[in-house]
C-alpha cells in the first residue's frame, strides 16, 4: 500500500487569514513520476496522488488511515510566530 501524509495546510502567501488550515489533509505520495517529452512539465501516471481527504482532526485521520490500513506519516504543523509592533515604530530611529 503507497504511504500518505497527514498534515494540516499552511496558509499562502496571498492570505491574511487561517480559514483553510484548520482541517487536517490526509494525501498521498508521488510515485513514478517522470518528464513529458512533448511540454517538459513534472507528471504521473500515478492518479491516487491526485487524492486530499479533509478531516476535522488529526485523529480521525490517523483512524482512517488505520482502518484502511494505510502506512502513513504525520507533518506537525508549526507555531506562528506573531510579533506585534506598533505603527510608530516605523517613524522611531533607532540606535
Amino acid at each position: 500500500m503507497k504511504r500518505a501524509k497527514i498534515y494540516r495546510p499552511t496558509k499562502t502567501a496571498m492570505q491574511s487569514g487561517i480559514r483553510n488550515t484548520k482541517n487536517w489533509l490526509l494525501e498521498f505520495d508521488t510515485l513514478d513520476t517522470g518528464i513529458d517529452p512533448l511540454m517538459g512539465w513534472e507528471s504521473s501516471k500515478d492518479t491516487m496522488s491526485e487524492i486530499k481527504l479533509q478531516f476535522n482532526s488529526k485523529e480521525q485521520a490517523i483512524n482512517y488511515a488505520k482502518k484502511n490500513n494505510i502506512d502513513y506519516y504525520i507533518v506537525e504543523p508549526q507555531k506562528r510566530k506573531i510579533i506585534k509592533k506598533s505603527y510608530a515604530d516605523n517613524f522611531l530611529k533607532s540606535k
